[in-house]
């Protein structure tokens, strides 16, 4: 039987905070389902001095290779800190209770489409020897260039867990994370196609625009409109909207995935900028900006959805806790039922940490994940591998769990899970309740 704990570790494109999930998976066989468990899920904060320099270095495109060595190791240790304290925060012990640690970092730079003399490339930073030795435990990271290297554009990369955990026999539904960036997975009922008729693709901006007008506008001593006041508060000027969503992007063919490199703190200081010379307020430029992420993802939905009822669409990320976002989109699809992700047995703040434990896993088992139906269908398994000092109790449970399996019944790799089962008696925290669904 395999029996692991994996940590997943995730800063999104926002770097709001470094989010944490210990994850519980258990499996009799590879032929059988996977159980996943999640256990504790926290936020920890993400060190001030290494964000700034972070953001200041993807906004200028500039640095030299001395920062860029450091800043590696920087995140590292960043990424490190926030394990220690949630360590002692949610009473894990770390010999007992983790045996893998999935940690994506940091995204610096993404160029999914390259155009002329550019290359297919993405680089993520947090230094895995730094956690490694650190913890003793191994570490997985790095997942996104695989799938690039197989002819695919590296993002999103969730569908696989998406499509396993929503799929319905009768129920046409979407998942719809509003990190940094917006990606929409699409999960038809089990009649229309189920888990191999799922797709995935960025839809445009999240929270990243809205942080950044915050943070230019509050002259960086807020980081983000909590709670969507600020956007409550002010008047959307539509014309503005409607002028963004003439950008390229929104238009282009699916697949297709984004980042800061599009829509990063230039283009928010520009509209914001160019909103207040037109005597608007702040609060209405940030209402305003805020529409742009929800109108992009109704846009989204109606260019590139399955031309089938959407029944349900479950939300996740920091966005899906922004009242201004939900609001406009059930308004355009006033059939559909919106709701957080936790339905699901997966929170919808922990989502994204999550599916990065659940890649560690598949990584260290020897599997791909289920591919979307609009990318180039080779198999691959994502990550890259740092041992800790407990690298070969690693080995040896993987290795017990193929045991009696021969390579030459699956190939190079064990064939992908489409057997996934949720436990869903967590306790839920407080904070993270939403009156919405009681």
């Amino acid at each position: 039987m395999l029996r692991l704990r994996i940590l997943g570790i995730n800063s999104g494109t926002s770097m709001d905070a470094i989010d944490l999930s210990l994850v519980e998976f258990t499996q009799d066989d590879p032929d059988s389902p996977l159980y996943m468990k999640p256990l504790k899920y926290a936020e920890m904060p993400m060190d001030l001095a290494v964000k700034q320099d972070t953001l200041r270095i993807i906004l200028e495109n500039k640095s030299s290779p001395q920062e860029m060595c450091e800043l590696n190791f920087r995140l590292g240790h960043t990424f490190a800190d926030g394990i220690a304290r949630f360590l002692v925060d949610q009473n894990v012990d770390l010999d007992r209770d983790i045996d893998a640690i999935a940690c994506h970092g940091q995204t610096i730079w993404f160029i999914p489409q390259p155009g002329p003399g550019e290359t297919k490339s993405t680089l993520q930073m947090c230094e895995p020897a730094v956690l490694a030795q650190r913890f003793g435990k191994t570490v997985v990271t790095d997942f996104r260039a695989a799938e690039q290297m197989a002819g695919r554009q590296g993002a999103p990369l969730a569908c696989f867990q998406d499509a396993l955990s929503l799929v319905h026999p009768t129920l046409n539904r979407a998942s719809q994370n509003i990190g940094g960036i917006a990606n929409v997975a699409f999960v038809p009922s089990e009649r229309d196609g189920g888990l191999d008729q799922s797709y995935d693709f960025d839809t445009g901006p999240g929270n990243v625009l809205i942080d950044a007008a915050v943070r230019f506008i509050a002259n960086g001593e807020r980081e983000y409109d909590k709670d969507g006041e600020m956007g409550a508060r002010g008047t959307v000027y539509q014309p503005v909207v409607d002028e963004f969503l003439k950008d390229p992007y929104f238009s282009a063919p699916i697949p297709k995935t984004t980042g800061r490199e599009l829509f990063g703190d230039a283009t928010a200081r520009r509209l914001v900028t160019e909103m207040r010379a037109k005597g608007l307020s702040d609060d209405d430029c940030v209402a305003t900006i805020t529409r742009i992420t929800a109108a992009s993802i109704v846009d989204a939905y109606k260019r590139y959805g399955p031309r089938l009822p959407l029944h349900e669409v479950y939300f996740c990320g920091g966005g899906s806790f922004n009242p201004n976002i939900l609001e406009h989109i059930q308004e355009c699809f006033p059939d559909t039922k919106i709701a957080l992700l936790d339905a699901s047995g997966i929170t919808a703040a922990s989502k994204e940490a999550t599916s990065f434990a659940f890649m560690g896993l598949e990584c260290l088992v020897g599997r791909p994940l289920i591919v979307t139906k609009i990318e180039v269908q080779e198999p691959t398994v994502l990550g890259k591998i740092t041992p800790g000092r407990n690298y070969l109790s690693i080995v040896e449970q993987v290795a017990a769990f193929h045991k009696g399996r021969k390579t030459q019944d699956s190939g190079p790799w064990l064939p992908a899970v489409r057997d996934l089962r949720v436990w869903k008696n967590q306790t839920r925290p407080k904070e993270l309740e939403d009156p919405r669904l009681k």
